[in-house]
């Protein structure tokens, strides 16, 4: 799971500043630190996805360092995410994606939206085409 580090610091205004340690551009703030924590989830997809936009890498979270809490990525956010990472590792571009999928490039540029539902069973395709699966893992939810 991509899991990322935040900060979360008082502002001099009453609210509370929300920080992603390891994507400084994913920076929100709110009235109390739940909601802080809620609107740094989107902060992150947003920040992630501008990341993607401009062809960035998409940095790993780091070790939160005590006091720190951590924002997960939803499920088909890191499933796109890293299908992005496996594309840029294995140098294969959004056309050759296409090619090897028999599709259309606007249906590889939903993949790679965070924004678009796409269907899990796409984004599967997506890795096989690169010669990867995706793992399923289920855990209790920390406390």
């Amino acid at each position: 799971m991509l899991a990322y580090p935040v900060t979360l610091e008082p502002d001099t205004n009453g609210t509370i500043l929300a920080q992603i340690t390891d994507v400084p551009e994913a920076h929100t703030f709110g009235e109390d630190k739940p909601e802080a924590l809620a609107r740094a989830a989107g902060a992150l997809e947003a920040a992630l996805s501008a990341y993607m936009d401009l062809r960035r890498e998409i940095p790993l979270p780091s070790k939160p360092k005590r006091g720190q809490r951590l924002v997960p990525l939803p499920v088909l956010s890191e499933a796109k995410v890293r299908l992005y990472s496996s594309m840029r590792s294995a140098k294969v571009g959004k056309a050759e994606l296409a090619r090897r999928l028999g599709c259309h490039m606007p249906q590889v540029d939903r993949l790679l939206d965070l924004n678009h539902s796409s269907r899990l069973d796409q984004v599967e395709a997506a890795f096989r085409a690169l010669d990867k699966q995706i793992v399923i893992d289920i855990r209790d939810r920390a406390a």
